[in-house]
């Protein structure tokens, strides 16, 4: 049996070569962008700022399902998720929601970390990466 010295290079090129999909661009940013069979969403925030940070995330993890079932994949394919929280004092609520929403078992990687957020009424923005 031969084996290519050059398949793992050969692989890299037709990944470097795949067509990047923006979906939703907008003046400064696309709502995702795949790239091969990677899903890169942008920070998703609450459409309503003015409710709690339990109905925030609650929200935004309704918008992670929508836009990732659109483009053919859903939570269980999560590969990473960044959380930003204007307080961490909200932590606690926050993981209450987190772990209602996220099957047991798919765990993806997780961060979180306090941040200031666009607007002063945001209490969470959550980024994520899938696989399709």
């Amino acid at each position: 049996m031969f084996v290519s010295p050059f398949k793992d290079s050969i692989v890299a090129l037709e990944l470097s070569l795949a067509p990047v999909q923006r979906i939703n661009p907008g003046k400064r940013l696309s709502d995702a962008v795949v790239h091969g069979s990677t899903i890169y969403l942008a920070g998703q925030v609450a459409s309503d700022p003015s409710v709690d940070i339990k109905a925030q995330a609650r929200d935004i993890l309704a918008q992670i399902d929508r836009l990732l079932g659109s483009l053919g994949s859903g939570k269980t394919r999560l590969l990473s998720v960044t959380i930003f929280l204007a307080d961490m004092a909200d932590f606690a609520a926050m993981n209450e929601v987190w772990d209602a929403w996220v099957p047991q078992g798919d765990l993806p990687a997780r961060a979180t970390v306090q941040a200031k957020l666009a607007k002063p009424e945001y209490r969470i923005e959550i980024q994520a990466i899938a696989a399709k």
